[in-house]
């Protein structure tokens, strides 16, 4: 049962990662109908993100090859400091800053507190009215080669507030973007590069914490994992494959059309959320 739920997981996981309605919201609710009934914790969250993150090195490889060797060329002097690409790559370490600073800070707040589903509810709809608005009265007309150091922090703190089940990486990223001027394909172009460093890190430190710091049953200090090494695996392996598809899909549609049924299905959920934990048939922690 556990290895069923761990897809169903891994599933839910590739489908809204890159979708702006949150993935770590997704999991913390389907989480709590399935067998466990129980959250399936930050640290199944964060690992199985590195199984999206795959999928989008893998799509944006070229852009990542071109930033990265930019970026080295011009660290020693072979091509000027102000090319494009170059600038590129110092604007997603600097993007990629305030999520690993308030990460550290916030660890325990991120892992328990944090998780409640009011909050995830609460952040749903805030998030998703913000989106909306951002949407209907962002300019569009800006595109990543007129992204600067300013608004690459900008970026970096939208990002950052992901840390939140309910906001959504790429949806607070994008979000931003659009209020800062950015057409839609470019705010989501960028938010998928910033995330890499972000989750790849996340994730490989928890798998580093579930190896050399596992929990001890009875202790005090951390609450035992829900899923085992090798459902995480197969939750991971599935979301890579989900994502791809989901990707593709994402940058077609919002070429095309606004991030509008997005909203809507985000204050709907949260909606739900609210019904479902004052009715007690969820409860929040």
């Amino acid at each position: 049962m556990d290895l069923l739920n761990a897809i169903i997981l891994g599933l839910v996981q590739g489908l809204t990662e890159f979708l702006p309605v949150s993935s770590s919201a997704h999991l913390r609710i389907v989480g709590e109908f399935l067998g466990t009934g129980e959250d399936p914790g930050a640290r199944f969250t964060a690992i199985t993100q590195i199984g999206t993150e795959l999928a989008v090195i893998i799509l944006f490889w070229g852009d990542i090859v071109r930033i990265l060797g930019a970026w080295c060329k011009a660290l020693v002097g072979k091509i000027p400091r102000n090319d494009p690409d170059a600038r590129m790559g110092w604007l997603i370490i600097l993007g990629s800053l305030p999520i690993a600073v308030f990460g550290l800070l916030f660890q325990d707040h991120i892992e328990t507190t944090l998780r409640s589903l009011w909050f995830t509810a609460s952040m749903l709809i805030g998030f998703g009215i913000l989106l909306g608005i951002a949407d209907w009265i962002g300019r569009k007309k800006l595109k990543l080669g007129n992204l600067g150091y300013r608004h690459g922090i900008i970026f970096g703190l939208a990002q950052a507030l992901a840390l939140i089940p309910g906001v959504s990486r790429s949806g607070g990223t994008i979000t931003a973007g659009l209020f800062l001027g950015y057409n839609r394909a470019s705010a989501a172009r960028y938010a998928f590069l910033l995330a890499i460093p972000a989750v790849l890190g996340s994730g490989l430190y928890q798998v580093y914490k579930s190896v050399a710091l596992p929990c001890v049953e009875g202790a005090t200090n951390c609450k035992p994992e829900v899923y085992g090494p090798l459902e995480t695996l197969v939750a991971t392996v599935v979301a890579f494959v989900v994502a791809i598809v989901v990707i593709k899909f994402f940058m077609i549609y919002i070429s095309k059309r606004s991030f509008l049924p997005f909203v809507i299905y985000r204050i709907a959920l949260g909606l739900v959320l609210f019904v479902l934990l004052g009715t007690g048939v969820l409860v929040a922690v």
